[in-house]
C-alpha cells in the first residue's frame, strides 16, 4: 500500500482534529478545546490524541439547524 492509498481526502475522514473541528465550525483553537473540556462536543481520546468524529460535527450543526 502506498502514501496516496492512505491518505484519505476530507469529505472521507472519519475524524479531525480539535483545531480542524474549530476551523469547520469557525470558532476558534482555544474554544473548540474548551468545549471539549466541558464535554459540548463530543471526542475521542486515542491514546494522548483527541479527535473528534466527523459524525458529532453533523449531529451538532444538525441541532442547531432544526
Amino acid at each position: 500500500m502506498n502514501a496516496a492509498e492512505v491518505a484519505r481526502p476530507d469529505e472521507e475522514r472519519l475524524v479531525w482534529t480539535v483545531e480542524e473541528a474549530g476551523r469547520i465550525l469557525g470558532i476558534s483553537r482555544a474554544h473548540a478545546y474548551e468545549l471539549v473540556a466541558r464535554g459540548d462536543l463530543p471526542h475521542l481520546r486515542l491514546g494522548r490524541r483527541v479527535v473528534v468524529p466527523k459524525h458529532a460535527i453533523e449531529a451538532l450543526l444538525a441541532r442547531a439547524t432544526s
